[in-house]
């Protein structure tokens, strides 16, 4: 699975669990990030096919508060991975440890990087969460496990379904697929990513627009046909989903888009695990 952690050449990681899942393993790793300038943790299940070979890979970003264990734990993923014979890989959602900047707030700091890089004091110095997906993790994993850089894909829910949308969008190359459950898709206007933004970013809003997905399909539509499932129930739907402007967006940019209003399911990973199935498998068939 691994390529020997104690080799000279490795990047230094250290594997924190390993269980194994259907045929294939769910393990947890921690390896020192430059790009964070702190320890990060993340996890992902490798299906059995990998031990024939390298096999596609599909990040999955988590939302506010959370971190890797959230979808390794309760969306029930491994089941179809092995089937489909893809690896998953879950990153944390932010840099994290005592010395570290922080906010009270739920929806800022710790557990709420929004995967982009900060530019503004005191966050510049270790939420470079863009660098460090697209970098500085992609090269790790790629480097230690069986993962096929040619086919990489992407999804994400909520603030993560906010970075994958944006990730793809601006790594078309790298993030072959997309997907997203209730993504902050227009967060220029929803007030998770004002507030985000402004303390991560600045007061310039000029600054803003690279990373607001429906701002970027404006300009760069993707080849990729993206899904997008969401909650009717959502409590969050209209004041920070705002799903309209995204779907505009993409039909005046002529983007590929299938985007599915589920009746009476909320933004809970109760709704991820009734839809992950649906994901993976245009996941896998795009890869």
């Amino acid at each position: 699975m691994m390529k020997g952690e104690n080799n000279e050449d490795s990047i230094l990681m250290n594997t924190l669990s390993s269980w194994k899942s259907y045929g294939g393993t769910l393990s947890v790793h921690e390896h020192d990030s430059n790009a964070c300038g702190c320890a990060m943790q993340f996890a992902v299940f490798t299906p059995p096919q990998a031990a024939n070979g390298k096999v596609p890979v599909v990040w999955y970003l988590s939302g506010l508060t959370c971190n890797w264990s959230n979808v390794m734990e309760k969306s029930g993923l491994q089941r179809v991975a092995a089937e489909l014979g893809v690896m998953v890989i879950a990153p944390d959602t932010s840099p994290r440890g005592d010395a570290l900047p922080n906010d009270e707030a739920y929806d800022l700091g710790q557990g709420a990087g929004f995967y982009i890089d900060a530019t503004e004091a005191p966050w510049a110095t270790n939420f470079q969460m863009e660098t460090y997906i697209t970098r500085e993790l992609n090269e790790l994993v790629l480097k230690e496990f069986a993962a096929d850089p040619a086919r990489q894909g992407i999804m994400g829910h909520s603030m993560g379904g906010h970075g994958a949308l944006t990730l793809h969008l601006k790594n078309p190359q790298t993030y072959k697929s997309v997907s997203a459950f209730s993504p902050i898709a227009a967060p220029m206007q929803a007030p998770w990513g004002k507030k985000a933004f402004a303390t991560y970013l600045g007061s310039d809003e000029s600054n803003w627009s690279a990373h607001d997905a429906s701002q970027l399909v404006s300009g760069s539509p993707s080849k990729a046909p993206i899904l997008v499932d969401t909650g009717g129930s959502d409590g969050f739907l209209e004041e920070q989903l705002t799903p309209d402007i995204f779907i505009a967006a993409c039909k005046a940019a002529g983007q590929s888009l299938d985007y599915r209003i589920q009746d009476g399911y909320d933004h809970s990973y109760w709704f991820i695990a009734s839809f992950i199935e649906d994901h993976l498998r245009h996941h896998a068939k795009h890869l």
